[in-house]
């Protein structure tokens, strides 16, 4: 039987090599799937490991989840084809962003993926227009409150959050990739100017331009909450496309240190690599789930929690952020 570690890295090593799943006993397969729902990849652990021998009861259960990915998959894309006809008229390009534009383009990264609002990335000068359009064909706001209005239209890098009243589908219209009070500030026009043109009209980013976003998602603007299924994103992409060029277009958007990073915990989760100094705090961080699923290591999680609000804006104005939201609480 396989020796089981105590954490998330035995679904790293299942995604990685599905051959390995072969000698899990119910014990194993219990956990396997537990920490799978737990972090989205259930969908794609099903993908990878389709036709392995496996127990009848794990056979169905993964079926199941093939099923809804493929649904999933679906109803993304024709998500994307509502918000392409009702911005039809708005003279900008539409880049999809996660895991829409992976099944968009027919990504590896997309297959089996777990997939939930729409995010699109426009430039920031039709932003207005964008919004009236998305409006005018039935999203409304998510948080109608007029503050949090306020924060996301003076510093945050989208619109407040809106939802389509009939699909009651979620969209998040980003006008760049990072907070504008974050340290880091990537260069969005070059990110459109660099995406690509699908066959309906819609754009992706650049297979660099999205190792490069997710990496700023991932370690630039959040508390490593879904990294593993991040970091399973990346490595997709790095399998498919390769890194040339990354390192010079990440320099140019001020993300060399985290896409380097991301390169380095891939390489550790999925290639059984050896994660050295501040690197074995992050995979701590991100394998941290039990045999059932459930999230473990509560400090070093809160660590990470403060730090993605440190890293979205300066400690002054998070306590000040942070006093008026507990105030109206």
């Amino acid at each position: 039987m396989v020796r089981l570690v105590s954490d998330a890295r035995i679904l790293a090593r299942a995604l990685a090599d599905p051959a390995g799943v072969g000698g899990l006993d119910a014990e194993g397969w219990t956990a396997l799937l537990a920490m799978a729902r737990a972090e989205q990849l259930v969908g794609t652990l099903a993908i990878r490991v389709d036709g392995l021998p496996m127990p009848v009861a794990v056979k169905a259960i993964l079926a199941d989840a093939r099923a809804a990915a493929e649904h999933g998959r679906r109803a993304a894309l024709w998500e994307a084809e509502m918000a392409r006809r009702a911005l039809a008229a708005v003279d900008c390009p539409i880049i999809l962003l996660k895991g829409t534009a992976f099944v968009a383009a027919g990504l590896s990264a997309g297959q089996g993926r777990s997939i939930g609002d729409l995010d699109i990335l426009v430039p920031r000068e039709s932003i207005d227009a964008v919004e009236a359009a998305l409006l005018a064909a039935g999203w409304e706001w998510v948080k109608p409150d007029p503050y949090d209005d306020a924060y996301y239209r003076r510093w945050m890098h989208e619109l407040p959050p809106l939802i389509h009243r009939e699909r009651d589908r979620m969209i998040d219209v980003h006008h760049t990739i990072l907070p504008l009070t974050a340290r880091i500030t990537p260069d969005a026009a070059a990110l459109i100017a660099g995406s690509f043109t699908l066959e309906n009209g819609l754009r992706t980013l650049s297979p660099n331009g999205m190792l490069i976003h997710a990496a700023a998602h991932l370690f630039a603007d959040g508390d490593l909450a879904g990294g593993l299924r991040n970091l399973w994103d990346i490595r997709c992409l790095i399998e498919e496309f390769g890194t040339d060029g990354l390192d010079m277009e990440a320099k140019r958007h001020g993300l060399s240190r985290e896409v380097a990073r991301s390169l380095r915990l891939v390489d550790a989760l999925f290639a059984e690599g050896t994660a050295r100094g501040a690197d074995r705090l992050y995979i701590r961080r991100i394998t941290a789930r039990d045999g059932w699923g459930r999230p473990t290591r509560p400090i070093t999680r809160l660590g990470f929690y403060v730090r993605s609000h440190l890293l979205r804006m300066p400690p002054a104005m998070l306590a000040r952020h942070l006093w008026t939201k507990w105030r109206k609480a």
